[in-house]
């Protein structure tokens, strides 16, 4: 799990509360920087990033997922996949990245389907991006 940019590990099962707005994500939500291998999949971890990254890593993880999804944004046919995308890149910037993750597992879904792929491949693209960040992520993993 990650609270407000920092690794929370536990060691038994836990019932945890929590009382104050934070930035969170746990398990199957977290994205390895070695899962973010397909274009979809680099759009969600730079949106992860600014979610729950340090302070400093949350501007670059907007403007890497901004990139991204214009990039993502030319070389789709889908107009639907244009429209969820651009939901969630204004999701993003008003501060609500966990909306803008949401709309985007809908994009991986979709680049799945069309790929043919049912999981991720073993090798991958590490965004440049939230150095910090993906070394707790992946010692998270380990």
């Amino acid at each position: 799990m990650i609270i407000n940019g920092a690794l929370v590990r536990f060691r038994t099962r836990s019932r945890i509360e929590l009382v104050a707005k934070a930035r969170f994500m746990f398990g199957k939500q977290i994205m390895t920087p070695e899962q973010a291998d397909t274009p979809a999949r680099r759009i969600y971890f730079a949106l992860q990033t600014a979610y729950v990254g340090e302070e400093e890593e949350r501007h670059d993880g907007l403007i890497a997922a901004h990139e991204l999804i214009v990039a993502f944004k030319a070389a789709t046919t889908s107009a639907l996949a244009r429209e969820i995308l651009d939901r969630a890149e204004a999701a993003a910037a008003a501060d609500n990245c966990y909306l803008a993750l949401k709309l985007t597992r809908r994009i991986i879904n979709h680049e799945d389907t069309v790929l043919g792929r049912s999981a991720p491949a073993q090798e991958a693209f590490v965004p440049s991006v939230s150095s910090r960040t993906s070394e707790r992520i992946s010692e998270a993993h380990a």
